[in-house]
């Protein structure tokens, strides 16, 4: 204990106390500095946040060691404000590689726009949602069936794209389904992830349609390694089933 309170003794103590402070202020370069270090700390999250603190913290180092090299002519204080920029700098052409590296087709790009962005989801974990689907839009074409009553499993997962679904139970009309809509969120809902099922509904398509597939066990396992991915996916199918049920009222 008196070793280490010797320690800390000396490291507070042992240096001289400033008896006198400069009167003038430091140069516009540390002043500059200083307002980037403030206003890169107010950056958000997501990649454009990460740009927007990288960029600005990079500047305020940059200048940091301008001033050094400058004003106080200390190479440790220089050397270490010019390692700190090489980082921020480096940062900040890796994230902007993954902004780009993150492209979609324009099916999916639109998915986005209407879908997700609206809920504040990020490009990255769009990018998951996308690759667990493979990437694929599907076609239906006119009057084909998406699922028959009584004969198909349920086994995918499937949000529509562009079209229209007509919904039938023994050959009754029961409600269209529209473009951004699932086409079986109640058979989803129904059901546990080890629990296996059949429609009990024709899905068919009215028109031309496409639509995104994501399987039932790549999907789970998706949402066991993402919970928020699972709660979205929660949220809009629990709005989805909602909204069919508003329509079978209507």
């Amino acid at each position: 204990m008196g070793e280490n309170a010797s320690f800390w003794e000396s490291l507070i103590y042992a240096h001289p106390t400033c008896t006198t402070w400069k009167q003038e202020a430091e140069g516009s370069i540390y002043h500059l500095a200083s307002i980037f270090f403030v206003v890169g700390f107010m950056g958000g999250s997501g990649f454009f946040g990460l740009l927007y603190v990288f960029s600005l913290l990079g500047l305020g180092f940059l200048c940091s060691s301008v001033w050094a090299w400058l004003d106080v002519c200390a190479a440790d204080i220089f050397s270490w404000n010019f390692v700190l920029f090489a980082i921020c700098f480096v940062q900040f052409v890796y994230v902007t590689y993954q902004v780009r590296s993150v492209a979609f087709d324009k099916e999916f790009q639109e998915l986005y726009s209407a879908l997700f962005q609206p809920l504040g989801i990020s490009l990255t974990v769009y990018r998951k949602i996308v690759l667990c689907c493979d990437a694929e839009v599907i076609t239906l074409e006119k009057e084909h069936c998406y699922a028959m009553q009584g004969k198909t499993p349920i086994d995918k997962l499937s949000l529509l794209v562009s079209g229209r679904i007509r919904v039938t139970v023994d050959g009754e009309f029961l409600h269209y389904i529209f473009p951004l809509q699932f086409l079986d969120s109640p058979e989803w809902d129904s059901l546990r992830p080890t629990e296996e099922g059949i429609f009990q509904v024709t899905l068919t398509a009215e028109t031309d349609c496409r639509y995104v597939a994501w399987r039932r066990k790549k999907l789970y396992l998706l949402f066991a390694k993402h919970r928020f991915i699972s709660r979205l996916f929660s949220i809009l199918i629990g709005s989805d089933i909602a909204e069919k049920l508003y329509a079978l009222n209507d």
